[in-house]
């Protein structure tokens, strides 16, 4: 699918509800998983949570009158973006939020774009590093050291769960340029591509979760607010947020939706502090900055105007189109 960028001076009412509505959804998730690993295993957290965004985009598709994918070409690669771009990052999100509070993974998944441009540049040949670019990653990685802490040691539980949103990440950062050098060019609709892509997750984890984590519990014999959560996170974070990306970069243009990336963090820290009663080290929050500085020079959001696509996470990385950091 291409995007077609469209001029920034759209009307604000035109965009901004959706703009507003995918920064609380996307930074909410890390609340709804804080409230599901309770009861959940990750694995059958991330398992449930992707089978219930597959259906909900099957449905959009239906209604759309979209397909599936039909080339095995298309396929072969999904296994490798479902497994980097969905199934092991949500796992270990999940596993990290076991250890962290939901506003500290809501912070890490911000460190994306800074973990993709690399990759892209070393490895995948997708983009160039250029001084400004060296600038922001520089700044960014000074960012996470911040949010780490690392004058206070390494070690323990707290920090190896940091990892873990870490490492969730890293694993963005395989998805994004993948899915960029052997599926952007595809004819089919980013929505067509994104389903896919959770339908083979949804196999991936549907093998991999009873073998690790034993049978999945029933859905009845959970409580009533981690089902809700999981719902939240599969139909909205999982399902629907996606076409409201979509719209707001066929609307407001992609640079201009690509901003959400600043806005879920805000969102995360937001909820967890007032539903959850978190706290954070003053480090955190000052890194957290630090880092969001260092991914807008990157992205070219300051320093000079660019056009830029959106570079996502802990929702599946979007094929085709390069989505906003979200989980």
């Amino acid at each position: 699918m291409t995007t077609d960028f469209t001029p920034d001076r759209a009307a604000l009412r035109s965009w901004l509800p959706g703009f507003v509505a995918l920064g609380v959804i996307w930074g909410s998730s890390f609340l709804f998983i804080k409230v599901a690993v309770a009861e959940l295993h990750p694995l059958h957290l991330t398992l449930y949570r992707v089978a219930t965004g597959a259906v909900t985009l099957l449905v959009v598709l239906a209604v759309l009158r979209d397909r599936l994918p039909r080339e095995p070409r298309v396929w072969a690669h999904m296994v490798v973006i479902a497994a980097f771009g969905v199934a092991i990052p949500f796992t270990l999100f999940g596993f990290g939020e076991q250890r962290v509070e939901s506003m500290l993974a809501g912070i890490w998944n911000a460190t994306t774009p800074l973990i993709v441009l690399p990759l892209a540049v070393l490895v995948f040949r997708t983009e160039r590093l250029t001084v400004r670019r060296g600038v922001g990653l520089g700044l960014g990685f000074l960012g996470v050291l911040v949010v780490l802490g690392v004058w206070e040691g390494v070690g323990g539980a707290h920090f190896t769960g940091q990892l873990m949103c870490l490492g969730a990440a890293a694993c963005y950062g395989v998805a994004i340029p993948y899915q960029k050098k052997f599926v952007a060019g595809s004819a089919y609709s980013g929505l067509s591509l994104s389903a896919a892509q959770l339908l083979v997750a949804t196999a991936q984890l549907a093998v991999v979760a009873p073998l690790v984590a034993g049978a999945p519990p029933v859905p009845t014999g959970l409580s009533a607010r981690v089902v809700g959560s999981v719902l939240a996170l599969g139909a909205l974070g999982t399902g629907l947020a996606f076409v409201i990306n979509l719209r707001n970069i066929r609307v407001a243009g992609a640079s201009t939706a690509s901003t959400v990336t600043y806005l879920i963090p805000v969102f995360a820290v937001l909820v967890g502090a007032v539903v959850l009663g978190e706290r954070m080290n003053w480090h955190q929050p000052v890194g957290a900055l630090v880092v969001l500085l260092g991914v807008a020079i990157a992205q070219g959001v300051v320093g000079r105007r660019r056009r830029a696509t959106p570079v996502s996470a802990g929702t599946p990385a979007v094929p085709a189109v390069e989505p906003a950091t979200r989980t």
